[in-house]
């Protein structure tokens, strides 16, 4: 539904494209989410920032992926995944992990952690989590985690705000 600005009331059609631009005007931070292939423990990884916090006590959060993402199988099968929060400086490796098809861990500093997934260096928040449940969300699937442990820094976070990357700057 579009709703007119002379009257406020819906019309009866749906623009998939001004849906989007709606939806791009509340500014999201960045993250990068990685698991370990389940075949061949391989790490795998993809930019999303379609990430938000559900509950403090048990502490859980949630994520989204498209249906037709090439690594859907990968976290649907996980045990385990990891969410980074990507600080300002990282728009390179948020461009990075939305490739397709590409080694996105190549050149890519990173390490094993505690869940044994892998970690990314330098991010401004980390997240492992256990996956506690998945959910149909129409043309996505919705990830909820169990947060294990968490750690963060000063570091500024990245945001997106209509299609494109923009910062917060914080004033202490």
């Amino acid at each position: 539904m579009v709703q007119t600005e002379k009257t406020g009331m819906s019309s009866e059609k749906f623009s998939q494209k001004d849906f989007r631009e709606t939806l791009g005007q509340f500014a999201t931070g960045v993250t990068v989410i990685t698991t370990l292939d389940a075949n061949d423990g391989s790490p795998v990884g993809i930019t999303a920032n379609s990430f938000n916090s559900v509950s403090m006590d048990p502490p859980l959060i949630l994520w989204s992926l498209a249906r037709d993402a090439l690594s859907l199988s990968h976290f649907e099968n996980a045990e385990h995944f990891n969410v980074h929060i990507l600080g300002s400086d990282q728009e390179e490796l948020s461009n990075r992990f939305a490739r397709q098809g590409s080694d996105k861990f190549s050149g890519t500093d990173f390490y094993p952690g505690g869940n044994n997934m892998p970690v990314l260096k330098d991010c401004a928040a980390l997240l492992e989590c256990r996956t506690r449940h998945q959910y149909d969300g129409g043309d996505h699937v919705i990830f909820v985690g169990e947060v294990l442990s968490h750690h963060h820094n000063a570091k500024d976070p990245l945001l997106f705000h209509r299609g494109k990357y923009a910062s917060a700057r914080h004033q202490d």
